[in-house]
């Protein structure tokens, strides 16, 4: 497997080309305009499109053989023997960025062929210049700058992500009456991010929507950081090896997880 400095300089490549090929449409009526419904089911943007186009190009200009699962597109592999699965979403949050809200990023891991081996991750908010990446077994970073995530165990002083508010309202329940503050940013990469930095105390999505390019990235990034990340009811998050498939999860510093997990089966906390 190719090292953490090839990894990172790579992602870094990806990320100045989706850079380049959406700034001007940031914002603009354009970037939400239309194109195709995109493999993972969802409507692929003008804005989407030029990311991934950017990004694609990137990838096979490397040269060496791999499988890619994105977001619009599907699955692509470039050359004949791959040496790893490249997940990639492109936009995450393009919502954010196709009306100028400066939190979406570019959301790249890499992982073996069947995505159980998560090797490396890399998310990076494209309007903030805030990177993140983590190389598995060697912890994660924040510019360069080694993260973890917050020490908080008081559910009335934690501030969390939930999503839940369509659907599995009732799961969510507790949670949104139990503890401090709740944000939702609209990226979900790089929320799991803000958890991994201390920034957030845990992210919860329950709508069985969130698929392997949204977290895959952000996964590795937090667990790195120290932090814990599960399907909706504590067991083991298994990735799918595809882009249709949907997954639930909670993740947070660790020092909640149980408490988040308990909520959202309906029991209770007092003071």
């Amino acid at each position: 497997m190719t090292s953490d400095s090839n990894f990172l300089k790579l992602c870094r490549e990806a990320f100045k080309a989706a850079d380049d090929a959406t700034c001007d449409l940031v914002g603009t009526d354009s970037a939400s305009s239309f194109i195709c419904m995109g493999a993972d089911g969802t409507p692929t943007t003008s804005i989407d499109l030029a990311a991934e186009d950017a990004i694609i190009e990137v990838l096979k200009a490397d040269g060496r053989s791999m499988r890619i699962l994105s977001e619009e597109l599907g699955e692509l592999v470039i050359g004949n023997s791959p040496e790893f699965s490249v997940v990639l979403d492109p936009l995450d949050g393009t919502y954010n960025a196709s009306a100028g809200i400066p939190f979406y990023s570019v959301s790249i891991a890499f992982a073996s062929h069947d995505l159980l081996d998560l090797r490396f991750g890399y998310v990076s908010n494209l309007a903030l210049r805030e990177e993140y990446y983590a190389e598995a077994g060697k912890g994660a970073y924040l510019n360069g700058k080694e993260i973890k995530p917050s020490v908080n165990s008081d559910l009335k002083s934690l501030c969390v992500s939930v999503y839940g508010y369509r659907q599995n309202v009732e799961r969510t329940r507790q949670i949104y009456s139990n503890v401090r503050r709740v944000r939702l940013f609209g990226s979900v990469a790089l929320e799991l991010c803000y958890v991994a930095s201390g920034r957030l105390d845990a992210f919860v999505d329950v709508r069985k929507a969130l698929r392997v390019t949204d977290v895959a990235a952000g996964q590795l990034i937090l667990e790195e950081a120290g932090g814990l990340v599960t399907d909706g009811y504590g067991k083991t998050l298994r990735l799918p090896d595809n882009v249709t498939a949907r997954v639930e999860l909670v993740a947070s510093n660790g020092h909640v997880h149980k408490k988040m997990l308990s909520l959202l089966s309906g029991g209770k906390f007092g003071n």
